[in-house]
């Protein structure tokens, strides 16, 4: 039994009529007669009683009749959604992403965007360690990962920045340089201990300017937890400056860093070879995005 017999029992049994039937099916009324033949045959059952002048189905054609329409359906919606599949209107799609980039307003752009053009393709997006991203593309674990530069990324991997920032001083609201006009110079914080974030380049780089090696107090792991660090006086911080509008948590006042802004950005990473249609669409629509320069005045 093949799916053609079942078309042509359904399109008999609607009809009631052969070469009515045949007719609509685009074969001859004998090709037809012969199908609905090896139908039955499989099927130990007659189907149709016919006269010269009718057809009729038998009970046991009443019965199949029903079932053979819900295998042609759901053999119709297998294919339609194959298809789709395969054109990457339906799917699945893993993001895995920093803290920062919800901050920024990147990760939630790219994915309504995304979802508004291709709402059948289901997008979880999870927060997770920066440096747990590039290993779980590698092994197919997320499909698209949000990152903070500049990162060491391995040859099968590549990247596209979608926002470009600087760094600021996170100081516990009570510090005695939290109040003092202006920006904030390098070889002030020469004696602090510091709490780094995941994207360390920030803090490393305030020491070379100020010509002191920064005391690592703690690495707690996302940009929530090394602010709340800071809000109880267990540190200074160097984050991203996009936190200043962003985040009110008492007990934290920002500064800006004098001199030549400490550049970082936040960039999608991703396979070079991607086999998914559905992912390859959301690749092609972030590759597609410019890259947004976001300069925060300092909150008075």
């Amino acid at each position: 039994m093949e799916l053609r017999h079942l078309r042509y029992f359904i399109a008999v049994a609607e009809e009631l009529h052969f070469a009515k039937a045949a007719e609509r099916l685009a074969i001859s009324a004998p090709t037809l007669t012969v199908q609905i033949q090896e139908l039955e045959r499989a099927l130990h059952a007659h189907l149709f009683t016919r006269s010269r002048r009718s057809v009729a189905l038998t009970p046991a054609g009443e019965a199949f009749l029903g079932e053979a329409r819900l295998a042609v359906a759901q053999f119709e919606r297998a294919q339609s959604v194959g298809q789709r599949a395969g054109r990457g209107e339906m799917g699945h799609i893993e993001v895995g992403y920093v803290g920062s980039a919800a901050y920024a307003g990147v990760l939630q752009a790219q994915l309504q965007r995304y979802r508004q053009a291709w709402p059948d393709v289901v997008i979880v997006a999870k927060e997770r360690p920066m440096h747990v991203l590039p290993p779980l593309l590698e092994e197919g674990r997320i499909d698209v990962g949000l990152v903070r530069l500049p990162m060491q990324l391995p040859a099968a991997l590549t990247s596209h920045t979608l926002l470009h920032d600087v760094f600021c001083a996170a100081l516990p609201s009570a510090h005695v340089l939290a109040g003092a006009p202006g920006s904030l110079r390098a070889k002030a914080l020469a004696g602090e201990t510091f709490i780094v974030p995941e994207q360390s380049q920030g803090t490393y780089e305030v020491g070379k300017r100020g010509r002191f090696t920064p005391r690592i107090g703690m690495v707690p792991g996302s940009l929530f937890a090394v602010l709340t660090q800071v809000s109880v006086g267990a540190g200074v911080a160097i984050v991203p400056s996009v936190l200043k509008d962003v985040v009110n948590m008492p007990g934290i006042r920002f500064k800006p860093l004098a001199g030549a802004p400490i550049d970082s950005a936040v960039a999608a990473i991703y396979r070079r070879q991607e086999p998914s249609a559905a992912v390859s669409r959301f690749i092609k629509q972030i590759v597609s995005t410019p890259a947004l320069s976001l300069v925060y005045p300092q909150r008075p």
